[in-house]
């Protein structure tokens, strides 16, 4: 452990489903591949949002639902580090905890995984009847999708990957198809399984979706120092863009708050200037009223920490102006 100097032995912290395993698993190997004389160990844990499995997310409350045990391991120095998928990470972290790293990010889009019957035909969602239902637990996706497909019917399914995939599969299951993160069914080896990828036109994804958050105590430096090297410079300034908008307008990860962001190079003369793409939308929950917008920003690869801040910067901006077009509104008629 870190906490009385150097050490040869730090513990890693996550949930103990089998993608936060798997995920977690990758972290320890490219941990162990960068740090060859320090021992990496895995203490997995259940949160709240892994036990309460029969209640729909927005209903339970959403900050922290995947994290606070985490969090109390770290506090308590029981754990050195935390693996998190970052979508689950609230905004606002407890005192003393930072986000020592975030990781190169898998593709951020949520993906549709029809009925086994229906994936073989190539059905996809614009083909389905009317009232066919469709499996999230995320009012995100569900608000955006009622918008863009009003005949569909949504109902809620919560459970493992695995467990979902029953769900849907079940001959008599009620399912024609399930709202999934890409990223989690690519790291699980499902791509098979995938029928579509909706881009961002159709339905923005959560904040920090697809990418890894390595939470730490901001008080130790050793461990800093260590994770460091998980740390994907393109990845996080995006993400903290993201993280920066949901920050202004106080949503957790059941609101309806969906983002997009893009990195691309300004000119050809310079390998480090880059334009920073943010794009957001709040949508009621039943599909009835959206507000989108974008904002940009030109960074320095070279210069980190003025880049984060830029990014951030970006992401509060966003929300100020979404506050303006009236996205409080919807974002307090959804707490109520």
């Amino acid at each position: 452990m870190s906490n009385q100097g150097p050490s040869t032995e730090l513990v890693i912290g996550s949930r103990k489903s089998q993608l936060a395993m798997i995920q977690t698993m990758h972290v320890k190997a490219i941990l162990e591949e960068r740090h060859p004389s320090t021992t990496f160990s895995v203490v997995g844990m259940t949160t709240t949002g892994d036990e309460v499995l029969n209640v729909a997310l927005s209903k339970i409350g959403s900050k922290s639902l995947f994290t606070k045990e985490l969090e109390v391991a770290l506090y308590d120095k029981t754990v050195d580090l935390v693996v998190h998928s970052l979508k689950d990470l609230p905004t606002q972290l407890p005192e003393g905890m930072v986000i020592g790293a975030i990781m190169k990010r898998e593709d951020p889009r949520d993906a549709v995984v029809m009925k086994l019957g229906l994936h073989e035909k190539g059905v996809k969602l614009e083909d389905l009847p009317v009232g066919s239902v469709i499996g999230t637990s995320s009012v995100r996706r569900i608000a955006q999708l009622k918008r863009r497909f009003p005949g569909l019917v949504f109902q809620d399914v919560r459970g493992n990957l695995n467990t979902r995939l029953a769900k849907l599969d079940a001959a008599d299951g009620p399912y024609s198809a399930l709202l999934l993160a890409h990223a989690g069914l690519v790291r699980m080896n499902w791509h098979s399984r995938i029928s579509q990828t909706l881009d961002p036109d159709t339905i923005l994804h959560a904040v920090g979706q697809g990418a890894l958050g390595i939470e730490i105590r901001g008080s130790d430096a050793v461990v800093q120092q260590v994770v460091g090297v998980l740390e994907d410079l393109e990845t996080a300034l995006r993400c903290i863009a993201e993280r920066g908008f949901m920050r202004g307008l106080e949503g957790g990860c059941s609101v309806p708050l969906g983002v997009w962001t893009e990195l691309t190079p300004i000119s050809a003369s310079s390998s480090t200037a880059y334009r920073l793409l943010l794009k957001g939308g709040v949508c009621s929950v039943d599909g009835s009223r959206e507000i989108r917008d974008e904002a940009f920003v030109d960074v320095d690869l070279s210069q980190v920490a003025e880049s984060k801040a830029r990014a951030s910067q970006l992401g509060l901006d966003l929300s100020v102006k979404f506050i303006e077009l009236g996205a409080r509104d919807i974002l307090v008629e959804i707490r109520k």
